[in-house]
């Protein structure tokens, strides 16, 4: 990760979920990120209705010149890389992966500006809609509204915790005319 709120942030999140894939959204403490609150967004993993954002930061409205409550992040991408922002989107929901990508956005005015978008997501709960969370950052000084349709170029998870497998413990049953059986094999 190149920008230091998203690497706060995620070192953040990482400690708050401890030895579980991700942490609860009740687990996030905003007191605790206040600085990076105005990079954070929190989106709902509504893939019909598109990834709408359920909250964004001020300082991630201002750089894109609206609020951004409701809209659709895939939406925010140029036709070629939508479809990849929502697959990527995919992933951190149904693998619970932590992942970052970068991001370039052209200005009507032909400037190019290079961002860095940083998904984490929540643990799912019983009867709760399914959301995670980010943080979208620009990697150098923007003025507000200086962004247009962004562009995916790279991405990445952010590693895996381990599953520990029990081993398995294998007992014979019978032999029969040259037939094993054993317990717990498929």
């Amino acid at each position: 990760m190149k920008h230091p709120s998203s690497r706060a942030f995620f070192a953040y999140w990482d400690s708050q979920r401890g030895h579980a894939p991700a942490p609860e959204r009740s687990d996030i403490e905003p007191g605790a990120i206040r600085e990076l609150l105005g990079d954070i967004f929190v989106l709902s993993c509504d893939a019909a209705a598109g990834y709408p954002f359920r909250v964004a930061g001020t300082r991630l409205s201002a750089l894109l010149g609206r609020d951004l409550k409701g809209e659709s992040l895939p939406g925010l991408f140029g036709g070629d890389s939508r479809r990849e922002c929502e697959d990527i989107l995919g992933v951190v929901a149904d693998e619970s992966l932590a992942l970052v990508a970068g991001v370039t956005s052209s200005s009507p005015a032909g400037a190019v500006a290079h961002l860095e978008l940083l998904l984490l997501p929540f643990a799912p709960r019983l009867h709760t809609p399914l959301t995670m969370t980010g943080l979208l950052a620009p990697l150098g000084p923007r003025s507000a509204g200086d962004i247009g349709a962004l562009r995916l170029t790279t991405w990445r998870t952010l590693g895996r915790q381990s599953r520990r497998l029990r081993p398995r413990v294998l007992r014979k049953w019978e032999v029969a005319r040259g037939l094993m059986v054993y317990e717990g094999m498929r």
